[in-house]
């Protein structure tokens, strides 16, 4: 069976982690999926993350990040699907939770957080919300 949404999957598996107090997760790898872990992993929402080159497509093993029993990640939530594209220009970006969040946008210079899209003066798809 084929996967029609491979961030919404990724985005489920860490929410079920966290929901478990999980330490560890792996999923199936890919450049689109390393890349929304990496900015996870910058912005301080996981401890670490590795790509093993196992398999067909290799692997990515996330380490979720916990303080005194409390996850660093509060809810994640899918904003642009398949079957509905979200879109936003630099100037109607939206923020998470007055600025506490984080926004991933999908930009022609890569994929990065909304307040780097908007330094930057570019818009994209609004890929998901970390809170």
């Amino acid at each position: 069976m084929s996967m029609t949404d491979p961030i919404a999957d990724m985005l489920t598996r860490i929410r079920n982690a966290v929901a478990a107090k999980h330490r560890t997760l792996s999923l199936p790898g890919s450049k689109l999926k390393l890349r929304l872990a990496q900015i996870l992993k910058e912005e301080g929402y996981i401890e670490d993350v590795a790509f093993k080159p196992e398999g067909p497509q290799g692997v990515i093993e996330i380490n979720l990040r916990f303080r005194e029993g409390q996850s660093a990640i509060e809810g994640l939530q899918r904003i642009s699907r398949p079957g509905q594209r979200r879109y936003a220009s630099h100037d109607e970006i939206p923020k998470v939770r007055n600025g506490l969040g984080i926004l991933i946008v999908s930009t022609s210079r890569g994929m990065m957080t909304d307040r780097a899209a908007r330094r930057a003066g570019v818009g994209g798809e609004l890929v998901c919300s970390v809170w």
